[in-house]
């Protein structure tokens, strides 16, 4: 009665599975299908099966492209139920396999019409850095003219900032130079209109310190101040002038104290130093340079300056969204000076901040040493060289797995959706649940004469699934083959060897766990490893030859799933007759 039992809950479980689970080909886009022809079939056969599959879909396949011929892959327009269709019909015996042509798109390239105009993003590598990151949870504060929202900052977040030159909260703008800074820096992105930012996804806090004569060191200082004291992650200030002050140097060290990353322009006097605020040891200092990545005519150089970044000049300017006019219309203007360079360095340290990195003198360490060198550079035009944000992202998340990080990269790779696991993703969790499972039930039939011990455990866990879940690792630079090799069980040891989804005959099969019986049956403890992986193995073959029944040389269908439930049967054999000989 009790093996009655068990027997229902495995075949309930069983079938839960099997018929519950989606997989991963539902996770995907597309609107034709691959068809692969085998090649052992004669020319006749193949003509008649493409005839066969116009008449069905009314649709005729066409070779993928002149080199599919040897191989024999064709195409045909079709969705969902056209494919179902197709793998129903006799043509499965004919094929290698059917399967969707799923669409692929190119990666993080802006939508911004104007986009291709803005040369500067791309010369520090900008695309690169948005595989990683946006500056996301990030705020930059933009102390400086004051920020307008115009229509490109529609999908910008702000944070309250204040006008020290007129003691109010709203600080806008009426000069055009806050605005363009900002838009640097996090200019709405993807929203089809304009321009990109460099860390499109980061929120700007408006500090508005200069009207139109300038403005005073106290309400930069306070500003500088009200930053920190308001939770501002990095601080841009394209200004300057000359006059070292006392009130400077103390807001800019309470700033500091509180991890706020500092940047500022090195001024735009071509003068062998850089201005103040910049040339403070706290404040990164930021040169200019052109099109062509020379330093910009006007741009400082020398003592002072820490690193140069894209600023403009008369052969390209940097383009962003402000206000112009009398009337302070939006448009899209090109400005030139260290006041845009500035804020692309202050753009970077958002993303790198936003990688988990906090103290403001590692941000500068990485920006530094993630800098493109010039080699001749002996009036320190480029300081420690030129930004790059690509490197600058990369260095800042070499080696560093902090829970933050761990978290937004689950997030980000959609583990935490549950759709990921139970639907599918980089591990299919229903199907392989179900294998552990079932290779449980089938050693607890053999339970009078089997030991639950680790060595059992380990074999029913080897055979039946492997430590699946490694397969969704992807720890940085390392490489993936050995989480997808302690992800994959007995039979698909043969997918990570070939590289292909098609189980290997050789591995799907009875033959490993012949072998390891026939090795390990006299062995006190690694017998029962045999005897856990020939179970193992079994619950693995019988769920795969109806969730995914295609083996390599065999296709996809009946043939193969024939083949996997001949060889379970097998399996389950070998590992009776081996708990016979330790009960006798």
């Amino acid at each position: 009665m009790k093996k009655l039992l068990l027997i229902s809950i495995f075949l309930i479980g069983l079938g839960f599975a099997l018929f519950n689970f989606k997989g991963l080909a539902n996770q995907g886009e597309f609107n034709s299908i691959i068809i692969n022809f085998r090649q052992d079939i004669p020319v006749t056969e193949l003509e008649k099966n493409i005839q066969f599959i116009t008449s069905k879909v009314q649709e005729i396949p066409i070779l993928n492209s002149i080199f599919s011929t040897e191989e024999r892959v064709y195409i045909v327009e079709g969705d969902q139920n056209t494919l179902k269709n197709l793998r129903r019909s006799p043509l499965k015996k004919e094929v290698e396999y059917i399967e969707p042509n799923y669409l692929y798109h190119s990666l993080e390239v802006p939508n911004d019409p104007a986009y291709t105009q803005q040369w500067n993003l791309r010369s520090i590598n900008i695309e690169q850095a948005w595989d990683e990151t946006k500056g996301e949870d990030v705020t930059v504060a933009v102390i400086d003219t004051g920020v307008t929202k115009v229509p490109d900052f529609d999908q910008t977040q702000f944070v309250e900032g204040y006008d020290f030159v007129n003691d109010k909260v709203d600080a806008s703008d009426d000069v055009g130079h806050g605005t363009h800074v900002a838009g640097t820096i996090a200019q709405s992105t993807n929203n089809n209109y304009g321009v990109a930012g460099i860390a499109y996804k980061a929120k700007i806090m408006p500090l508005k310190v200069l009207g139109v004569n300038g403005g005073t060191v106290a309400d930069i200082a306070e500003a500088i101040k009200f930053a920190a004291d308001n939770k501002a992650d990095v601080i841009n200030m394209s200004l300057g002038g000359g006059g070292d002050s006392q009130l400077m140097r103390d807001a800019l060290k309470y700033a500091h104290d509180k991890g706020v990353v500092i940047i500022a322009a090195a001024g735009n006097e071509n003068r062998n130093s850089a201005s103040f605020p910049a040339r403070y040891p706290l404040v990164i200092s930021v040169s200019a340079t052109d099109s062509i990545g020379n330093k910009a005519p006007y741009s400082n150089f020398g003592a002072g300056v820490d690193i140069s970044a894209p600023g403009g000049s008369e052969t390209g300017k940097i383009i962003q969204e402000t206000i112009s006019g009398e009337n302070q219309q939006p448009a899209l203007i090109g400005f030139q000076g260290t006041s845009m360079a500035s804020p692309h360095v202050a753009g970077v340290a958002a993303l790198i901040k936003s990688t988990g990195i906090q103290n403001p003198d590692e941000i500068r360490e990485i920006l530094v040493k993630s800098a493109r060198k010039i080699e001749k550079d002996p009036l320190n035009h480029y300081g420690a060289g030129q930004l790059d944000a690509a490197q600058s992202v990369k260095l800042a998340l070499k080696g560093q797995i902090t829970p933050r990080d761990f978290l937004r990269w689950l997030k980000n790779s959609g583990y935490l959706n549950p759709g990921f696991w139970i639907d599918g993703g980089t591990i299919t969790l229903l199907p392989k649940l179900g294998m552990v499972l079932g290779s449980y039930l089938l050693a607890w039939f053999l339970r009078n004469y089997l030991t639950f011990n680790l060595s059992l455990a380990t074999g029913l866990v080897t055979g039946s699934s492997g430590l699946f879940f490694l397969q969704g690792l992807y720890i940085f630079d390392l490489p993936q083959w050995p989480f997808r090799l302690m992800g994959s069980s007995v039979p698909e040891l043969g997918n990570v060897v070939m590289g292909t989804n098609s189980l290997n005959p050789f591995f799907a099969s009875a033959l490993i766990p012949f072998i390891l019986i026939v090795l390990f049956l006299s062995h006190p403890q690694l017998k029962y490893f045999a005897i856990g992986t020939s179970l193992g193995v079994t619950s693995c073959l019988i769920i795969t030859a109806f969730t995914n029944p295609i083996v390599w040389g065999l296709g996809y269908g009946l043939t193969s799933q024939i083949f996997l439930l001949v060889n379970a049967i097998i399996c389950f054999y070998l590992a009776y007759l081996a708990h016979q000989t330790i009960k006798n």
